[in-house]
């Protein structure tokens, strides 16, 4: 069951209230739901950060953009600047830490009360519905709005923000202009930049989070497929399409001839869209026809006035049939045919 707590974007109770919810999604709750978007948690807000009205310093990072597995996340990491003395040490790019630093350096996260963060967990399911739509959600814009809903739910929580430091994604002056006319009332200082994660405290300690928290819940996957168990289990190295760990992964769990891999995979991205066409069963999505004005038309599409008139009769017979759409060819070709009566043997 979804925790309404990691949807409301409201600030936690406590600080075990927040290391609780956070537990929760690396390593037990599942956090892909193909229907909606993936869970952001707000961690408790530290005193000194209320208190502070020149502003706090905060930073954002992301880890898991080139994967065609498992999701995206987003983190921000904020204090008070009068509290950097009692701010873990040791942060830098989490990718250039080794694996048992960061997890030492995310409980430091965790165990710090003058640090508030945020978690934003976008799941593949959203990343490929997001991105497969008529009109593409791309994922520099999915990414710019999940700094943006970050750095919102840190100024509704009733903390001021003075710095905000983020590792840039896409063209950094254009990204910096986009979140100085969104956030234009509040006054920030916008540093956006490429590789701020290693030379800003703030965005290295949010790519700590980031990292960390995107590596569990791959290790940790439940599967939403009832029975599902991938052939080779969770062997699939890096996650990257260049991997051939990976890629056998894939090619050994394409496993359902119409839905073809778990949702698990990012369907949006090359690979899985090669591998869908190619070995998928194909499916033909019958489009109406569209009239010279450019407007879509269906001669059986049933009318509002077929709903006000009373039909006789005489002409019910015709009415009816004329609503009728035509049968699709695969169930001609299956030899498919309506059931008016289930009879029990």
């Amino acid at each position: 069951m979804e925790d309404k707590r990691l949807s409301s974007f409201k600030p936690c109770k406590d600080r075990e209230e927040a290391v609780n919810l956070l537990e929760s999604i690396c390593s037990s709750a599942r956090v892909s739901n193909v229907q909606g978007s993936g869970p952001m948690l707000l961690s408790d807000i530290p005193e000194s950060c209320r208190a502070c009205e020149t502003g706090v310093i905060l930073g954002i990072d992301e880890a898991g953009r080139g994967p065609v597995l498992g999701p995206m996340t987003y983190a921000c990491a904020f204090w008070n600047p009068n509290d950097e003395d009692l701010i873990p040490k040791g942060f830098t790019d989490s990718k250039q830490l080794d694996k048992n630093t960061r997890s030492s350096l995310f409980s430091s996260i965790q165990a710090c009360p003058s640090m508030g963060f945020v978690l934003r967990v976008l799941p593949a399911s959203e990343i490929s519905r997001n991105m497969l739509r008529a009109e593409p959600y791309n994922l520099n814009a999915m990414s710019h709005d999940s700094a943006m809903d970050m750095i919102q739910a840190v100024l509704d929580a009733g903390v001021v923000i003075d710095t905000a430091y983020i590792d840039t994604v896409g063209i950094a002056d254009s990204y910096k202009m986009k979140l100085e006319r969104e956030f234009k009332k509040y006054n920030i200082k916008f540093v956006v930049e490429k590789k701020a994660d290693a030379n800003y405290s703030p965005c290295s300690a949010a790519s700590v989070v980031a990292k960390v928290a995107r590596d569990s819940i791959v290790e940790n996957w439940v599967w939403s497929e009832p029975g599902y168990e991938p052939e080779g289990g969770r062997n699939y190295g890096s996650g990257y399409p260049s991997d051939p760990t990976c890629k056998n992964w894939m090619d050994k769990n394409l496993s359902d001839d119409v839905f073809c891999f778990p949702d698990f995979i990012r369907f949006s991205w090359g690979p899985a869209k090669s591998a869908v066409k190619e070995r998928g069963v194909k499916v033909e999505w019958k489009a109406e026809e569209e009239d010279e004005n450019g407007e879509k038309h269906d001669a059986n599409q049933m009318k509002m006035n077929m709903f006000l008139q009373s039909v006789t009769k005489s002409n019910n017979s015709a009415e009816v049939q004329s609503r009728k759409r035509r049968r699709f060819d695969y169930f001609d070709k299956l030899n498919l045919s309506t059931v008016n009566e289930i009879v029990k043997m």
